[in-house]
Order: structure tokens, then C-alpha cells, then sequence
């Protein structure tokens, strides 16, 4: 429980982080119409969740997901402007950790996604301590393959039939990197 406790401070402490190019913050009721922009579109939308068909599905969804629990979850804000371009989280269960992220698809191949990742493993392994942080992606999903290799997530393996989007079975691949890894990387 105590160290439940640390990890929501750590949290609590961090709400907002600033990286040389991006601003991770809380995502709110005003990021709304930012947000249906890329979760409005099905390119974008495409291996993360099923494309919101209205602004009022990209308001419930902050609601319910960002500011009902809203630690370790963030906006990634557009460098200089203050607009919401994506989103990631870090959902903690015990020694591990679950990334997540998606990004409004004018912003791909920038290198904001793997920028915004390294400081959550930063966070999750310094700060929190944690023992490994790990990602799963649709198996056809070969963009976010690349960003997990990029910030040094191995594929352990593929888990066969293990999810479904728009009615349709796919295969799940999981990523992650361990606390000793991670460790080892930041030394080279």
C-alpha cells in the first residue's frame, strides 16, 4: 500500500513535464475539440481505439478516462502553440507499468512520441521504481513497432487472437523494457 501511496505522489508531483520540445500536461474539457481532430479520424484512430464520431464521444471520453483518474496520464502539447496533439499514459500495477499513446497523425515522424516516452520511463524508473514497462500493439501496427524499438522495448512475444477492434480477432504483440535494460542504456 505505501508503495501505492509514493507512486501517486510521484504522480501528484508531476503532473506537468516540460521536454526540450514538447509540454506533457493534464487533459481537459478544453483540449476537446483538439482531440476529436485526431480522434475523429480513422488513420489515426486506426490499431489505438474506435474513431469518435462526435465532439460529445470526445468529451465523455475525457471525462471518464483523463479526469476521472488523471494521474499518469497526459496531454502532449504542440511546442509553442498550446494544442493538444496527442496523448500518453502510464498506468501502474504493481512493479510494472502499461504504456499507451496516440498522436494526431500531421505530427507523425517527428519523433515527439519517442521524446514524450523516455521521460515516463524516466519517471517510472527512477521515481517509481518500477521493474519493467511494457506496451502491446496490434501486430500490424509497424509505426508503433518502431517507436518501441526506438526507446529500447524489446518484442517478447506475440499473443495470438488475444484482442478484437471492429469486431475483427488480432494478434497482440507485447513490448517492454526492464529496469536493468533501461539502466543499461542510459550508461551508453
Amino acid at each position: 500500500m505505501e508503495q501505492e501511496e509514493n507512486r501517486a505522489l510521484v504522480f501528484a508531483e508531476h503532473q506537468e513535464i516540460v521536454t526540450p520540445r514538447l509540454r506533457l500536461r493534464p487533459v481537459t474539457l478544453a483540449d476537446a475539440q483538439d482531440m476529436f481532430a485526431y480522434a475523429g479520424d480513422e488513420e489515426t484512430t486506426r490499431f489505438v481505439f474506435l474513431a469518435h464520431q462526435t465532439l460529445v464521444d470526445t468529451r465523455k471520453a475525457i471525462a471518464t478516462y483523463f479526469m476521472a483518474a488523471p494521474f499518469g496520464k497526459y496531454g502532449i502539447e504542440e511546442p509553442g502553440s498550446g494544442k493538444l496533439i496527442g496523448t500518453i499514459d502510464l498506468r501502474v500495477k504493481k512493479s510494472a507499468a502499461e504504456l499507451g499513446y496516440v498522436l494526431n497523425k500531421t505530427y507523425w515522424g517527428k519523433g515527439y512520441v519517442p521524446e514524450a516516452v523516455q521521460v515516463l520511463l524516466k519517471l517510472g524508473f527512477e521515481e517509481m521504481n518500477l521493474a519493467r514497462i511494457f506496451a502491446l500493439r496490434d501486430v500490424r501496427n509497424q509505426a508503433s513497432k518502431r517507436v518501441m524499438e526506438k526507446i529500447g522495448m524489446k518484442q517478447e512475444g506475440v499473443l495470438a487472437s488475444a484482442g478484437i477492434r471492429k469486431g475483427e480477432i488480432l494478434d497482440v504483440a507485447i513490448h517492454a523494457i526492464t529496469h536493468e535494460r533501461w539502466m543499461q542504456q542510459a550508461i551508453v
